[in-house]
């Protein structure tokens, strides 16, 4: 993944909130952005539990 801008990303992330969003609704928006990528970073990594894996590990039916 390309790494970009993290100032230029944090002003299109708040330009695209309505203009009576919260300070809460702007961290939310951050921390969903870096859980997003986070797991991206991971799938690409090969760190990742198959569906099937969890389903057995929990005695989850397929």
């Amino acid at each position: 993944m390309e790494r970009l801008n993290i100032k230029e990303e944090a002003r299109k992330l708040i330009d695209k909130l309505p203009e009576n969003s919260t300070w809460d609704d702007l961290m939310y928006e951050i921390y969903v952005r870096q859980v997003v990528e986070a797991g991206l970073a991971d799938s690409q990594a090969g760190r990742v539990t198959f569906v099937q894996e969890v389903r057995a590990k929990f005695g989850l039916p397929e």
